[in-house]
């Protein structure tokens, strides 16, 4: 395949990518809503809801790993559809058993359990496959592409599911996603995954066994100080953020007593927010400096968690509340996506392709690996710490580990690095 041919293909990959992903992510919101409101409408506990989120959470912490040396040993583009494959039987398998019995708590954990194994593959491979997909040039438009998928869904998901709630049954909920899901299967299956590939031998690591493979894949992550640096940073902030994450609603119900349809409004300016950034972060030039533009996105992000304590200890009007977190929501959100594209475009190019899998299958394990562990202490730090203080502190740890972990002499050893690979590719 010539140049011009090659480029042209990752046009298309660009934009059934953004397609595929935008209708996927849509289906899965709509289906995720749909079930969230059936399973407190079935139990009225909230310990169901947060079953169901480990549920969903505990395989893709367990399983990332083998994810990663499965998509470094097979292809890629094989893992990702049968993840699509088998996320589309688990959700059929419910809806059959919904058409013959009535829907249990215990066939939804099952299901959500199974989406989520099949789910972990398909990320996995998906994330290590983006820079085979596409030019280097564009990877950054890829990665906002994504980002852009995910606030589409994360603003059109809640609307059409609760337009629908109430009104259809919860197999209709079922029926959508696995319609969204086969659609995008169709799509990535017409996907070249080798196109920008090294023509590189997998001989070696289809000799090693897994335990031998994974830990080759942290020895590398160790000899990489930027791919460390990411995976550590990426560690800590998902910890911390779960202060906000656990909090966010506490505080809004419970102590600001907002109103359930006002907090709808303040998560759409969330949602508005990731859009924004992401239309801006795939319309302009890729980030010459990706750490350090990351780093002031982090530091602002921290900032934020600090400041959403305001209202908790200066009294506000209740419409300046709901504006304040509106603003705030919207802050956060976009930060998030200027954090996190830039650090997807330098892991795409960073690593190697032989241990790209690995990579970020750790990359998934540490970051959903922390959010358990961060739900169940600030969950049990609200109940005894006042919540100002519990935002304040977390804000201030954050800064510190950012100030810590993007040091000067961190930076300069990464670019120094980071030039030298450069070089020797030239």
């Amino acid at each position: 395949m010539n140049e011009a041919m090659k480029m042209q293909k990752a046009t298309y990959h660009l934009w059934t990518f953004l397609i595929s992903k935008m209708i996927s992510s849509l289906g899965s919101n709509v289906y995720s809503f749909g079930l969230s409101l059936y399973i407190l409408a079935m139990t009225g506990s909230a310990l169901s809801f947060a079953a169901n989120m480990i549920c969903s959470i505990l395989p893709r912490t367990i399983l990332a790993p083998v994810a990663g040396y499965l998509s470094d040993r097979f292809s890629k583009k094989v893992l990702v559809l049968t993840g699509q494959a088998g996320a589309i039987v688990s959700v059929g398998g419910l809806l059959l058993y919904s058409s013959m019995f009535d829907l249990s708590l215990l066939a939804v954990y099952i299901t959500t359990a199974c989406y989520s194994i099949s789910s972990t593959f398909t990320s996995v491979a998906f994330s290590s496959s983006i820079a085979n997909l596409v030019d280097e040039s564009r990877i950054q438009k890829a990665m906002s592409f994504n980002q852009l998928s995910y606030s589409i869904a994360a603003i059109g998901g809640p609307v059409i599911g609760g337009m629908m709630y109430g009104f259809v049954s919860m197999q209709i909920f079922l029926l959508i996603h696995m319609t969204a899901y086969a659609i995008s299967l169709l799509l990535e299956a017409t996907m070249n995954f080798r196109l920008f590939g090294v023509n590189a031998s997998k001989v070696d690591v289809q000799k090693e066994g897994i335990v031998t493979s994974m830990r080759k894949g942290l020895l590398y992550v160790k000899g990489k100080r930027i791919v460390s640096m990411i995976l550590w940073v990426s560690l800590w902030l998902n910890f911390f953020f779960t202060a906000f994450n656990v909090g966010g609603v506490y505080i809004l119900v419970e102590i600001l007593k907002v109103e359930a349809k006002h907090i709808g409004v303040i998560e759409a300016a969330g949602a508005v927010g990731m859009l924004i950034a992401s239309i801006y972060m795939s319309s302009r030039s890729t980030v010459k400096n990706p750490l350090m533009f990351s780093k002031r996105a982090i530091l602002t992000m921290s900032v934020i968690i600090g400041i959403l304590a305001v209202p908790l200890m200066i009294d506000l009007p209740y419409i300046g509340i709901v504006i304040f977190y509106m603003i705030t929501m919207f802050g956060l959100t976009s930060c998030g996506v200027l954090t996190n594209t830039p650090i997807g475009v330098l892991l795409q190019t960073e690593v190697d392709e032989a241990y790209r899998g690995r990579v970020f299958g750790i990359l998934e394990t540490m970051a959903m690996g922390m959010m358990p562990l961060g739900t169940m202490l600030f969950g049990l730090l609200y109940d005894l710490v006042p919540a100002h203080l519990l935002l304040l502190g977390s804000s201030t740890v954050l800064i510190i580990i950012t100030l810590y972990m993007f040091r000067p002499s961190m930076m300069r050893m990464a670019r120094v690095d980071y030039a030298a690979e450069k070089a020797e590719i030239v």
